[in-house]
């Protein structure tokens, strides 16, 4: 699989696990010390990822019964070695099972690093609109 399909395949299994799956996959796709980073708060570490992934789907605002996705379009990559930046638009679909319709919209900068593992995320910004 050339790096730009795998980077491609990481963004977006991190929107497929989010609604629904395993968390502990989820998070296994950023690297240790990644950084989360959107308006009005920021995440640092795998830990802490899956903690604040763990309260959402408590909450219901996200993964299995919410009727939630997120949805990945427009997106571009460049590799150069073993880092790579991924420039997506997202939306986040809500009332999936009845009447769905768009809550949320906006941008997320990724950058990718090459691990032993496979490419993982290691900062992604996200901004609405």
């Amino acid at each position: 699989m050339s790096d730009d399909a795998a980077i491609r395949n990481v963004v977006a299994r991190l929107a497929q696990l989010a609604d629904e799956g395993d968390l502990e996959e989820y998070t296994g796709l950023f690297a240790d010390d990644a950084l989360w980073e959107m308006p009005g708060a920021a995440i640092r570490g795998r830990e802490n990822l899956l903690a604040g992934a763990i309260e959402r789907r408590a909450a219901g605002t996200v993964g299995p019964g919410s009727n939630t996705r997120h949805v990945i379009t427009t997106q571009a990559v460049a590799v150069d070695g073993n880092e790579a930046t991924s420039d997506a638009y997202w939306q986040f679909w809500v009332n999936t099972a009845a009447e769905p319709s768009v809550a949320l919209f906006g941008t997320y900068r990724d950058r990718l690093v090459r691990t032993e593992g496979g490419w993982k995320l290691a900062h992604r910004t996200i901004s609405y609109g």
